[in-house]
């Protein structure tokens, strides 16, 4: 019975941490690192979205668009809003998207609470591309409208430190903080 147990201990544990933190990620920001867990079977195309192009770097360099305190914190903008590339345009970041084609909606009863991470979109609920948002509170009117697919399980005290925007739309003068590198765990 003891060696029963033992293999099962060893078996979850060794299956958790092989397999475990594919959908753990570590987003770097100017004051630390984030840890978010990814809800694949919640939003699995979303997710596998994310993980391609954090697997491609695209996130590396990419600024806070859009901050409304009390909100949220917007990013995500792969082909305007990335500050190591030479489309970067601060004025266009939150209108571009990535090279792959938007994603159908995969609206979940998950609630956008503090930490949570849900997809940007346009009016069309199958726009989603490339860019997210940090939800700073519960925004309980954003439910069932937009794919919540992961969620900050540490440093949230650092994500509420990212500069904030001013007026009703979060617009970020001067220059934004940015993610500095994004990486599976």
């Amino acid at each position: 019975m003891i060696k029963k147990i033992f293999f099962l201990f060893f078996f979850t544990f060794f299956i958790n941490n092989v397999y475990g933190d594919e959908n753990t990620m570590i987003l770097k920001l100017k004051d630390g690192d984030v840890i978010i867990q990814l809800f694949d079977d919640i939003a699995p195309k979303h997710v596998e979205r994310f993980k391609k192009l954090v697997s491609e770097q695209k996130y590396d360099g990419v600024v806070f668009h859009r901050v409304i305190d009390g909100f949220m914190a917007q990013t995500g903008d792969v082909k305007f809003g990335n500050s190591n590339l030479d489309t970067y345009d601060i004025s266009r970041a939150g209108t571009g998207g990535s090279e792959y084609p938007d994603l159908k909606a995969e609206f979940s009863n998950i609630p956008h609470e503090r930490g949570t991470l849900s997809m940007a979109r346009s009016s069309d609920p199958n726009s989603a591309n490339s860019q997210f948002f940090i939800c700073f509170v519960p925004t309980p009117h954003l439910d069932r409208q937009y794919t919540v697919f992961g969620k900050v399980t540490e440093g949230m005290d650092l994500v509420d430190s990212i500069k904030k925007g001013t007026g009703s739309n979060g617009e970020i003068s001067g220059d934004p903080d940015k993610i500095i590198s994004l990486k599976t765990k």
